[in-house]
């Protein structure tokens, strides 16, 4: 086998769509060996700002001097980003490896308990880390959490981000029910750090911790701590207010587990100078000197904090590291008006998000607006995204592009271009862009079909 077959085997694998339900994922644990129970976890659920939170907790403890396990999702180019020890990418070879193991205990299933690429792949990354003797491994969860395939794990801690409206076909349609699946992912004993502070979500995520006797943190409250950290030692190269909170969230992770993972102040100020996390509010300057910035928002919440942080949400000394050249995000905005100046947006967005909110949140922001399809089955409409677009911004030129390359060729002449509504719509523009290594298209294993019935209450 060769990584382009090992890439088409996984692929095959969304025959069997996104089922719940920790039962297969467990078997293939048994059949692996096992390799969860010889590893340490931090394990992240949330709406939002897993992917940051996750990214600062391994760039933290790997300045500390452990070896850490990152496993994350989706990937914007490469499949292999979803497993990494110290932050490098698990290889071909590897991952040719991997899929060669499992074949043989797949048969051992019906086709109609088939496991689904998700659990497979959750299996390869356990089975991986353990084959690194990873110290510690940050692990994502997929979709929502408590039966989620990641939830075989006991972690050190469990964090909540947040909770937002996302997913709702598959989490419920309240914040509360939405809440429930994602704190199904706390553990007897096990500490919670969480960052929500919207009643009704709270209120969920406080009762699952008293009932799992689990110590809970959070870290709204720990504003004024980070604030001096901040000043006295440490500037985020993530872009974006909102990244304060995840840092809190990582902090305060750090923080908890001192007891078992000591950390000094140096490797956490290291940690968060050199963290990386591409797509999100990344700006990229081009040798013309336009500035394009990428984005991955792909719900109503993250459209948001996008449009705030275009609005001069943050101010600019928070937005570069001290010494950098980088350009900030307010060095666009017109004077006195929050608006930056001759903005354009390329929006993708995907059908099953709430994209009319997305449209009507980001469009007023823009004076040029380029829709375009996203390179998925599930892509919403380009023509129904422009009509929305109109809807929300009458003043803005508005063009239904067939391409992202198309819409870039067309914004050439736009000094600030922002991509966003989709991360597999910013994994392309990376590709395009020439900053990702891959050179296969390997974003469409990102997509998974539709469960036949919703996240039910009994699992």
């Amino acid at each position: 086998m060769i990584y382009a077959e090992a890439v088409k085997f996984l692929y095959g694998l969304r025959l069997f769509g996104a089922k719940f339900g920790l039962e297969n994922t467990f078997q293939l644990a048994v059949l692996a060996g096992n390799p969860q129970d010889q590893l340490r976890f931090i394990h992240v659920a949330g709406t939002n700002g897993k992917g940051s939170t996750c990214a600062m907790l391994e760039s933290i403890y790997r300045a500390a001097g452990l070896r850490v396990g990152l496993f994350t999702s989706p990937h914007l180019v490469s499949f292999r980003e979803r497993i990494q020890v110290n932050r490098q990418l698990i290889s071909e070879e590897g991952v040719v490896r991997l899929v060669e193991e499992l074949q043989p205990w797949l048969k051992r299933f019906s086709a109609h308990h088939h496991p689904t690429f998700f659990e497979v792949v959750t299996i390869m990354a356990l089975k991986f880390f353990a084959e690194q003797k990873c110290d510690l491994v940050i692990w994502e969860t997929g979709l929502g959490g408590r039966l989620d395939a990641t939830n075989i794990v006991t972690p050190l801690a469990s964090i909540i981000t947040n909770i937002q409206f996302d997913h709702q076909q598959w989490l419920g349609d309240t914040l509360g029910k939405i809440a429930a699946e994602k704190a199904g992912i706390i553990k007897p004993g096990v500490p919670v750090i969480t960052a929500e502070d919207e009643p009704e979500a709270l209120a969920v995520i406080e009762k699952t911790a008293r009932e799992k006797n689990a110590p809970l943190n959070n870290v709204i409250s720990a504003e004024k701590k980070l604030a001096t950290l901040f000043r006295d030692a440490a500037t985020l190269p993530l872009l974006g207010e909102h990244q304060k909170l995840n840092a809190a969230l990582a902090l305060a992770t750090v923080e908890t587990l001192q007891d078992k993972i000591p950390v000094n102040a140096a490797a956490i100020h290291t940690g968060l100078e050199t963290v990386n996390w591409p797509g999100r509010l990344q700006l990229v300057a081009r040798p013309s000197g336009q500035q394009i910035l990428l984005d991955g928002a792909h719900n109503v919440a993250s459209a948001k904090v996008l449009r705030e942080a275009l609005s001069g949400g943050t101010p600019k000394r928070e937005l570069q590291r001290a010494g950098s050249d980088q350009p900030s995000l307010g060095s666009f905005s017109a004077a006195g008006t929050g608006v930056p100046r001759k903005l354009a947006l390329v929006l993708g967005v995907l059908q099953d998000k709430d994209w009319p909110h997305i449209c009507e949140t980001l469009a007023p922001a823009a004076l040029r607006i380029f829709t375009v399809p996203v390179a998925s089955e599930r892509t919403a409409d380009a023509g129904e995204l422009a009509a929305a677009c109109r809807a929300a911004n009458p003043a803005a030129e508005i063009t239904v592009c067939d391409s992202l390359r198309r819409a870039l060729e067309l914004a050439a002449g736009d000094c600030f271009v922002v991509v966003t509504g989709s991360l597999y719509l910013v994994g392309e523009a990376l590709q395009q862009l020439g900053l990702s290594p891959a050179t296969g298209d390997e974003r469409a294993l990102n997509e998974w079909s539709e469960s036949p019935q919703p996240i039910s209450a009994n699992g």
